[in-house]
């Protein structure tokens, strides 16, 4: 609403006072003093934009390339095809990548779990209704009879 009073009034003042007021051409500024500093001061901002913006491309970059080793890491743990683009991605980070410590300490568990689901006492645990700790005593109960039975067998 503002704008459109000043517009129609702000014109007919213009013609009014017969463009006697020299308008300045924003063009004409510099961009420093645009801001209200000084040249020095200007050119010290602009080598801080540059630098600040370096260090967030490294950060951006290293996490990047932290993300390509997670990655890497769990294709190859499900055998599955090998990506470029990490492999890219690591070698731009420049450094040696390694996975996160909290991230390293998860996958170390996950595999500890996972060996004990592929062994025999964890695939009967993943089973229901299973008692493994009578299983257990029927077992060693078993296996006592069997040596008891060796014993006594006259063949051997």
């Amino acid at each position: 609403m503002a704008f459109m009073v000043k517009h129609m009034i702000g014109g007919q003042l213009k013609d009014l006072t017969g463009g006697l007021k020299e308008e300045k051409v924003e063009g004409e500024k510099s961009e420093a003093t645009a801001k209200g500093m000084t040249q020095e001061e200007f050119e010290e901002y602009q080598q801080q934009l540059a630098e600040e913006k370096l260090e967030r491309e490294a950060s951006f970059a290293q996490k990047n390339a932290e993300r390509a080793t997670v990655r890497s890491h769990f294709r190859e743990k499900y055998r599955l095809p090998k990506s470029e683009l990490d492999e890219i991605q690591i070698q731009a980070a420049g450094k040696d990548v390694e996975l996160p410590s909290e991230l390293a300490k998860m996958i170390a568990e996950d595999n500890q779990e996972e060996e004990h689901k592929l062994s025999v006492l964890g695939q009967l645990s993943s089973l229901q209704d299973v008692d493994i700790n009578q299983l257990k005593d029927k077992v060693q109960a078993t296996f006592g009879d069997l040596k008891e039975t060796a014993e006594k067998c006259e063949v051997m």
